[in-house]
């Protein structure tokens, strides 16, 4: 029976046996993807290469939002115990980049001692300098929780100009840059404040590649009436449809998530109801780890192939002797066509091509 199993010739070699779904993607993206990267110069126009850290590392889930949306006391309601370097007020607080990871003792690890450590997945932040780098650290500290997931709190997100040049570093690049890495983003709303600044806006763009791990809460919504709350609840909709474009609705858990008694109870089973919604999904992190992190290779190798397309293109396209830099000026003008002739060469779709502007 099943004889026919034995006729392939592939079926016959003994498969390569890998422990973990980790060290077979590892040894997958060595071997195959990162000699293509690393040939077409991928790493300069896309994202850098690839470390064992970022394929052992625990599932990551990254809180944005304005200031005093409530980011440090979520992550301490998750862990229900304080965790080191946190700081809670009505102003912003929280000025750095704290990645809230698991240690056997508590303690704060700085930004530039973490970028050079291989067992941590931040190494390649190293490229942000040091304006970002001393506003980057690590608390640890031996948590149940963190032993399945580890959380990144952010700065909270001001209005205005001024706030977004004095920070020294390109913020919205490094939000994107953690994005690609985490498996779930949580925007966080005060129920108050649903005013969406132009730094958060451009924030929420520079992660909508992104929007499969996109989650939305609606915090501090105990302190309204439930008539109120169905008209904040719809104003947040209005606002977050404007500024991300999917024909997919973000879902959006509306509660109050810290340790204090409810100030107006009437909605207090939906509430329990939406944060058991919430807390399951961040619990399913840990079982879709695996897949999440085939995922990212596959859009990363489809990303890779693109490229590779594009560069051999335009070095087909190149004078060897003379003219080269009138040429080059040219290619970079009709890169829209080169796309074009590309797709229709190879039937590629139009999606998986990197953003034209950003190319040229």
């Amino acid at each position: 029976m099943f004889s026919w199993l034995g006729t392939d010739d592939r079926r016959r070699k003994d498969p390569e046996v890998f422990q973990t779904v980790s060290d077979g993607l590892k040894k997958l993206y060595k071997t195959k993807l990162l000699p293509l990267e690393e040939h077409y110069k991928f790493h300069e126009f896309h994202s850098p290469a690839l470390e064992d850290a970022d394929f052992d590392n625990k599932p990551m889930v990254l809180l944005v939002g304005q200031y005093s949306t409530g980011k440090t006391t979520f992550i301490r309601y998750l862990l229900e115990q304080d965790f080191p370097g946190m700081r809670i007020g009505p102003e912003p607080t929280t000025d750095s980049f704290i990645a809230v990871m698991q240690g056997d003792v508590e303690g704060i690890v700085p930004g530039n001692a973490l970028v050079v450590d291989p067992k941590k997945p931040f190494r390649k932040l190293n490229a942000f300098g040091n304006a970002f780098l001393n506003r980057f650290v690590c608390a640890q500290l031996p948590n149940p929780v963190l032993e399945s997931i580890s959380v990144i709190d952010t700065p909270g997100i001001l209005s205005g100009e001024k706030q977004r040049i004095s920070r020294g570093y390109d913020f919205a690049a490094v939000l994107e840059w953690f994005a690609e890495r985490v498996d779930r983003i949580i925007l966080l709303f005060d129920a108050h404040k649903l005013d969406i600044s132009d730094e958060f806006s451009e924030v929420i763009k520079a992660l909508k590649n992104h929007e499969d791990k996109m989650r939305v809460v609606l915090n501090k919504a105990d302190q309204i009436e439930t008539q109120q709350l169905m008209r904040v609840y719809g104003a947040l909709m209005w606002s977050l449809g404007k500024i991300v474009n999917t024909p997919e609705v973000i879902r959006v858990y509306i509660g109050s998530f810290w340790s204090h008694p409810l100030l107006i109870p009437d909605n207090r089973k939906l509430f329990e109801a939406e944060e058991q919604d919430l807390f399951r999904d961040i619990q399913s992190l840990p079982r879709n780890a695996a897949l999440r992190k085939l995922n990212d290779l596959i859009k990363r190798a489809r990303l890779a192939k693109v490229h590779a397309y594009i560069i051999s293109s335009l070095k087909k396209e190149m004078p060897s002797m003379f003219g080269k830099d009138n040429k080059k000026k040219e290619l970079v003008n009709n890169l829209g066509d080169i796309y074009a002739r590309i797709e229709r060469e190879h039937q590629i779709s139009p999606g998986d091509f990197p953003n034209l502007r950003k190319m040229q």
